[in-house]
């Protein structure tokens, strides 16, 4: 893949927090439009099915199937955009786009890195 965009969701190869391996995911792109044409590298929130574990933290975002929300975001369930669990990830190693967030989605993910970061 050669550039992403700000929105994209994305497959890519997710490391474990404790490095015993890796399992290919779905990931959002939270990086600028300006840094992601000029850089290698872009910075993805992590996107799990486990739903489960979502309470409603200021630092997720719930994605529900048939919803609007979830309307050409290429996720297949139920899925939490997890803005406390970033990575800065090399673009020539993302698998490939399989949808894209609308932008009143990614106001909320705003909110929801600002919440992370303590901005």
């Amino acid at each position: 893949m050669k550039s992403v965009r700000r929105g994209d969701v994305v497959v890519a190869n997710f490391p474990y927090s404790d490095q015993s391996g890796s399992k290919k995911r779905p990931a959002l792109v939270v990086q600028d439009d300006r840094w992601n044409q000029s850089l290698d590298d872009t910075i993805l929130a992590f996107i799990t099915s486990g739903v489960h574990q979502y309470v409603g933290a200021p630092t997720q975002k719930l994605i529900q199937m048939g919803t609007p929300e979830s309307s050409g975001s290429g996720l297949r369930t139920d899925s939490v955009i997890e803005c406390n669990t970033l990575l800065t990830y090399d673009i020539s190693l993302i698998v490939n786009s399989v949808g894209r967030l609308n932008p009143a989605v990614m106001a909320d993910i705003d909110n929801c890195l600002r919440a992370s970061l303590g901005l």
